[in-house]
């Protein structure tokens, strides 16, 4: 027979007498069949009276009941006090788990499983006579089989089950088949006493052992012991376990199968030893009856780990002679240190190893590779930035790579290319690198600065300089630290009416007029009164200052708001006021949420000479990176707008004025003609008391092509226009101080 789901059979048939009046030898032999699988489960708890069940058990899985949730123990504390850490007990983790490590009643059964009450066998016969019966094995440790009767089968193993069988049954018959496999198997009674997390009597499977009878109680409590735990039998000891054993080396030799009956003691946890610091399995460890010493527990979690330092660990030790009787040893983890025999109560501190590099120098910044380097004996800055491309970063090659994808984009959204050409390079600041060098001495940094060019480019012994060990170079850009004007790259955009536009790096001082002179002048159609210069740092400066108005403008709606609850609870408040509150409230938020939404444009008022159309009347300003210069050709037209009847373009002439184009236009009803503005070709706001160059009042200033006349409309002066212009003199600050152009103005309903 085959043991668990595989079963044996036997060719039999009932006993015949032969001619010679003697009865035939059964002739038996012995094939191999598909087994029955059969399954047996822990069972849960039963009370310490109760009984093993004879019938055979039902098939269930059950899971260990809540345990008790159990504090820290005295050593633990202790422990934590000491260190400031609270450490698990080594392995108490294990029976954490809601599983349960059940006996797997999946897998045949062992050949050496002894067969006991309550177990049930298969049988099948076939032959002249057909028979299929379960049998269970009874009190008594019997079945009945049929024709032959009692037969004794408790404590016959599995191996032996189809040669006592046979044997009987050849008894009967002769020339027969049988086939017999086992199906559920008993359950038994077990008892876990001592400091277990949950003592008691337990019906688990017949299959189980040791270890799975451990893991039905909840395993040791905290003050149980792991290392000593026995299995007694008829009041003998049978083995004694060692759950590290278990836990570290899945040595499972003194994990024995139970019988009923058995009782399991946990007794009370032997002497302890704490292990922390640079120990990823930093716990409380039982130590062994008999020696144990630093090796053996450090082996638990792994050895000396790799992090922990060799050279020096802390033992803290109770040394009951002395006063006080706590001390503190230091060891090394050499062989001989790890053969050091622990003591009850020893706290052991594994130092971490230093982070510091012995042979490194360090490079940072603007570098292809800021890296750790190995240092050596005579280690100088050429040695560790041989070649300029040492200090091209990888940025600059993503950023070039990125064309392609940009350049695809902007195509598909209509967009321009040439806003592609800018600087890709980080901008080496030649004149000055520095090394941090550590003066072991004073224990202070110390800067030592020198010229990266002179270095690199021009091989300068004097600013090669010699490298320690430990130093951090340092390279920097030209955006980490401000450099003078004339080492700055500055790339220029030059569109509209000019010889050759493009864009173009400008010299270090180069102003516009001599710019444009060098791409070859302008057109004829090229106005220069309307030339615009737009500039990074003044789009800057101009968007705080909106950001500045918009945040003043949020506190007064708040306050307003205080004010209109206040006038509504005030009874002298009439509805018609409370109402016009209201809408001024509501106007004041949509106006801020407008202002919101405009980005300042950083164009420079240039302030020309509306006399001057040569490129001497440009102001000789120096460029900047990112300046972007726009020529437009001349407009044959200045226009009219805010609160005037024909708001529209009107037909340039020479010679005409402010006062010709009110004619024009018109004003409206509500117009404020006082507060009147001119917005220029070339940026400035002429108001009416601005200067004109040609003195005389406002009215007569003659207008150039492409300006803009702006009459405001007359308002409340509590509402919208006051609420907008508090803090400015007039509209003409608001333009000029944010960069905002007509489109503002026109969207904020003026």
């Amino acid at each position: 027979m085959t043991t668990g789901s595989m079963g044996s059979s036997a060719t039999f048939a009932p006993a015949a007498t032969s001619t010679s009046g003697a009865p035939s030898t059964a002739t038996t032999t012995t094939q191999t069949g598909d087994a029955l699988l059969f399954n047996s489960a822990l069972q849960s708890p039963a009370k310490a009276n109760a009984k093993a069940s004879l019938d055979a058990p039902t098939d269930a899985t059950l899971t260990r009941p809540p345990q008790r949730v159990a504090g820290p123990n005295q050593f633990q504390s202790f422990v934590q006090e000491t260190t400031g850490r609270l450490l698990p007990v080594y392995g108490r983790d294990l029976f954490n788990s809601p599983q349960t490590y059940a006996a797997n009643t999946t897998v045949p059964a062992p050949d050496n499983y002894i067969l006991g009450p309550g177990d049930e066998i298969q049988l099948q016969v076939s032959g002249l006579q057909d028979i299929s019966t379960s049998l269970i094995i009874d009190r008594n440790g019997q079945v009945n089989l049929p024709k032959v009767g009692s037969v004794t089968l408790a404590g016959v193993a599995v191996r032996d089950l189809e040669k006592t069988l046979t044997g009987h049954l050849g008894k009967i018959f002769t020339n027969f088949k049988a086939s017999a496999t086992l199906g559920r198997l008993r359950s038994i009674q077990v008892y876990v006493v001592g400091q277990a997390q949950q003592p008691g009597t337990f019906q688990l499977s017949s299959l189980s052992t040791l270890v799975n009878a451990l893991f039905a109680s909840g395993g040791p409590s905290a003050n149980g012991s792991m290392r000593a735990i026995e299995l007694k039998r008829s009041g003998k000891t049978v083995t004694t376990l060692d759950l590290y054993d278990f836990i570290a080396k899945g040595d499972k030799s003194h994990d024995l199968p139970l019988m009923a009956g058995d009782v399991i003691v946990i007794p009370s946890v032997g002497p302890r030893v704490a292990v922390t610091g640079a120990f990823d399995q930093a716990a409380i460890f039982e130590l062994k009856p008999g020696t144990t010493t630093v090796g053996d527990i450090l082996n638990l979690g792994g050895g000396v780990p790799t992090l922990a330092t060799s050279q020096k660990a802390l033992l803290e030790r109770i040394t009951r002679s002395s006063t006080p009787p706590r001390q503190i040893q230091e060891i090394m983890l050499d062989p001989a240190g790890l053969l050091l025999p622990l003591q009850d109560g020893d706290v052991l501190t594994l130092l971490g190893i230093s982070p510091a590099f012995g042979n490194t120098v360090t490079l940072q910044g603007t570098v292809a590779a800021p890296l750790r380097y190995r240092w050596f004996e005579g280690m100088r800055i050429l040695d560790l930035i041989p070649e300029r491309e040492a200090l091209i970063t990888s940025d600059y090659y993503k950023r070039k790579n990125l064309l392609v994808q940009n350049a695809e984009a902007a195509k598909t959204a209509g967009g321009n290319v040439s806003n592609q050409i800018r600087n890709l390079v980080d901008q080496i600041n030649w004149d000055y690198a520095v090394i941090e060098r550590l003066d072991r001495n004073q224990l202070t940094n110390k800067l030592i600065p020198f010229n990266l060019g002179k270095a690199v480019l021009q091989k300068d012994p004097a600013h090669n300089l010699l490298l320690h060990a430990g130093d951090v170079v340092t390279i920097l850009n030209q955006s980490d630290l401000r450099v003078p004007q004339e080492r700055q790259s500055r790339l220029v955009r030059v569109e509209g009416e000019v010889a050759v536009p493009g864009v173009y790096q400008a010299a270090a001082g180069e102003t516009l007029p001599q710019l444009i002179k060098r791409i070859g002048g302008l057109t004829p159609q090229a106005y220069v009164f309307g030339i615009e210069l737009s500039r990074e740092s003044v789009k800057v400066r101009q968007q705080e200052n909106l950001d500045k108005l918009i945040l003043r403008l949020e506190a007064q709606s708040q306050s307003q708001q205080g004010t209109l609850l206040a006038n509504r609870n005030n009874t002298g408040t009439t509805d018609q006021t409370a109402a016009i509150l209201q809408v001024q409230q509501a106007q004041l938020k949509s106006q801020i949420e407008r202002l919101k939404s405009f980005k300042s444009s950083g164009r420079m008022a240039l302030e020309l000479d509306p006399r001057g159309q040569t490129l001497a009347a440009l102001p000789n300003l120096p460029l900047e990176d990112g300046d972007r210069i726009l020529v437009p050709n001349m407009p044959g037209f200045v226009s009219a707008f805010g609160s005037v009847n024909n708001e529209n373009v009107f037909i340039y002439k020479a010679g005409k004025t402010v006062a010709d184009v009110i004619r024009s236009a018109g004003l409206t009803e509500d117009a404020e003609p006082g507060q009147a503005f001119v917005l220029r070709a070339d940026g400035s706001i002429v108001a009416r008391n601005s200067n004109t160059w040609f003195g005389g009042n406002f009215e007569s200033l003659a207008l150039m092509p492409g300006d803009t006349l702006v009459v405001p409309a007359m308002m409340d002066r509590e509402t919208r226009y006051n609420t907008i212009v508090r803090g400015f003199k007039d509209w003409t600050q608001i333009l000029g101080n944010l960069g905002l152009g007509i489109a503002a103005f026109r969207s904020m309903g003026y």
